[in-house]
C-alpha cells in the first residue's frame, strides 16, 4: 500500500513564497521514516532539517514540491485556506504514484470539510485523513513538513543574497519589520518579495505616514517660531 504525507512551510509570512510538498512512501517504509527521527519540522535545527532531506527523499516512491510565490498568493481568488485546498490538491494530482492514503495537515478549523474539499478536487480516489498538527502525528507528514520547510529556507536565503538581511519574513521577527520600513523609506513601496494583502502592510504604511506628516508638522511649527523670533 502507498501512503502519502502533505503539508506546507510558509503559510503566514509577509515576504517570500509558500512551499507545499507531498511524498509518496510504500507502508514498509514508514518505520524507516521514524527511524530517521522525523518530526514537526518546526522542532528541528535547520542544520538537522538538511540533513533529513536528502535521507527522506531517498525512501520515497515520489514526490512533489510547489512553490507558491508571494504574487500568486495576494491575487489569489478566495481565502487563504481555499488556496491551500486547491494547492494540496494540485500537488497530490501531479504525482505520478498514485496513494492509497493520504495523511494531511489540515488548514480548516473543520477537519472534516478540509478532507471533503480535498477529495473533490482529486483526479483519482484514495482515502484522506485530515488532521490538526498532523505533522506531530504522523511520520510521513512530519516528513512532508520538513522537505517543505528546508525548500522554503533555501528560498529565503536566495532572497538574503539579493536584499540583505530581511529576517525570517515572519510579521513578529523584528528584523523582518526593520527591512521593510527601510525599504518603504528608500523606495516609497514595498519589493516585489511581499504578499502585498498582508495587514502588515498597511500598519507599515500607516506608522510610516503618521511618522512624516509629524516631522513636517514640527518642521512647520519650526519655521513659525523662527519668524516670530526674527519679527
Amino acid at each position: 500500500m502507498k501512503i502519502a504525507g502533505i503539508d506546507e512551510a510558509g503559510r503566514g509570512p509577509v515576504i517570500g513564497p509558500m512551499v507545499i510538498a507531498t511524498l509518496v512512501v510504500d507502508e514498509r517504509n514508514v518505520l524507516k521514516l521514524e527511524e530517521l527521527g522525523v518530526r514537526d519540522s518546526k522542532k528541528l535545527t535547520p542544520k538537522r532539517r538538511e540533513k533529513l532531506f536528502d535521507e527522506i527523499l531517498s525512501l520515497v516512491d515520489d514526490y512533489v514540491v510547489l512553490v507558491l510565490s508571494p504574487e500568486e498568493i495576494s491575487s489569489r481568488a478566495g481565502t487563504l485556506n481555499e488556496f491551500e485546498v486547491e494547492n494540496f490538491a494540485k500537488a497530490l494530482n501531479s504525482l505520478k504514484v498514485r496513494p492509497d492514503i493520504i495523511y494531511a495537515d489540515a488548514a480548516d478549523v473543520n477537519e472534516e470539510r478540509f478532507a471533503r474539499e480535498l477529495g473533490e478536487r482529486l483526479s483519482f480516489k484514495a482515502r484522506i485523513v485530515a488532521k490538526h498538527r498532523a505533522d506531530a502525528i504522523f511520520p510521513v507528514v512530519s516528513a512532508a513538513s520538513i522537505v517543505a520547510k528546508v525548500t522554503r529556507d533555501r528560498e529565503i536565503e536566495k532572497l538574503k543574497e539579493k536584499y540583505g538581511e530581511i529576517g525570517s519574513g515572519y510579521p513578529s521577527d523584528p528584523r523582518t519589520r526593520a527591512f521593510l520600513e527601510s525599504y518603504y523609506r528608500e523606495h516609497g513601496e514595498f519589493p516585489p518579495i511581499v504578499r502585498r494583502n498582508w495587514k502588515t502592510l498597511r500598519k507599515i504604511e500607516e506608522k510610516l505616514r503618521i511618522g512624516m506628516e509629524a516631522k513636517k508638522s514640527k518642521k512647520k511649527g519650526q519655521v513659525s517660531l523662527d519668524k516670530f523670533i526674527k519679527g
